[in-house]
């Protein structure tokens, strides 16, 4: 196996991945001044910046026209994906992670009924999605009863399991599902993703893509996270020994698969079918962001 052939394999896998939200209704009854519901939310890759004012990008159709009785912020953090525009994808998304739940713990304390939903795009959608699984299993800012919902579209760490609105996209997202799920918060966490967009679709037994993945949410290298790490690895290795081992990862790196590697890329990317949840068509006939936001606006 040639070295400038896994270079190039991860090279083009990676250039995919760094382009790189709920369930629960009713209304919640909040002390005088505070919203019934707070949403925080999280735009992806490009769409924000630390030199930016925070712009909603995707999620513009999701929160636009709430009910008044909720408060919507959005986060600014690097946004970016590759270590000459600022951050790593795995800081860039640290960044999100970490200002989303200050967000959460300012509103939490000042305004003990208000509910919380979260929502994210793309990469923003990796990091709510991080930070649900947190508060779902009892390690977050806040107990799981305070979220009212979790909204995510084009997850680059959706999970099978999951539950998914629209049509059912294969794989999973290319970084990997969440060790442990979303726990006590599952049933109100909700994914969208076009069956097309490999950010969150991507198939089970491309290995490359995987550990391209894999390699861009660790990026951050954070020693708190080494078991996680392992278990994520772990997996993709189990996964790799099933479908035939190392001769199935030469397989995938041979010359004419990269080929045919890069073609797929061109035409993913020709397709936008990551960009056009505006138009992607899925319960009831609406778009994937009229169905959030109209999801979210129930919880108000």
């Amino acid at each position: 196996m040639q070295l400038k052939k896994v270079v190039a394999a991860l090279g083009a896998s990676a250039a995919l991945v760094s382009g790189m939200v709920l369930g629960g209704t009713g209304t919640a009854v909040a002390d005088p001044g505070c919203p019934s519901l707070y949403v925080v939310a999280i735009p992806g890759t490009w769409e924000t910046g630390r030199d930016k004012e925070p712009g909603p990008g995707m999620l513009a159709g999701v929160t636009n026209n709430l009910p008044r009785s909720a408060k919507v912020d959005y986060v600014t953090y690097s946004a970016t994906a590759f270590p000459w525009e600022g951050e790593v994808y795995g800081n860039s998304k640290k960044e999100a992670v970490n200002a989303a739940r200050g967000l959460i713990g300012d509103m939490a304390r000042a305004c003990g009924a208000t509910q919380i939903a979260l929502v994210g795009y793309s990469q923003g959608a990796d990091a709510a999605g991080d930070l649900a699984a947190d508060i779902g299993t009892g390690l977050g800012v806040v107990p799981p009863e305070r979220i009212a919902g979790v909204g995510l579209i084009s997850d680059p760490r959706r999970s099978p399991t999951d539950v998914q609105v629209g049509p059912v996209a294969g794989g999973a997202g290319a970084g990997g599902p969440r060790v442990g799920g979303f726990g006590w918060i599952s049933d109100r966490t909700r994914t969208i993703c076009a069956v097309d967009d490999l950010y969150c679709a991507t198939a089970t037994d491309d290995f490359i893509t995987r550990f391209a993945g894999f390699l861009a949410m660790s990026s951050e290298a954070n020693v708190a996270n080494m078991g996680r790490y392992q278990q994520e690895a772990g997996s993709i290795i189990n996964d790799l020994m099933a479908h035939g081992g190392v001769p199935t990862l030469q397989g995938q790196l041979s010359e004419s698969a990269n080929e045919q590697r890069v073609k797929d890329l061109e035409r993913f990317y020709s397709s936008q079918a990551h960009t056009l949840y505006g138009s992607y068509r899925v319960d009831g006939g609406k778009s994937a962001v009229r169905w959030m936001h109209d999801w979210i606006a129930g919880m108000a």
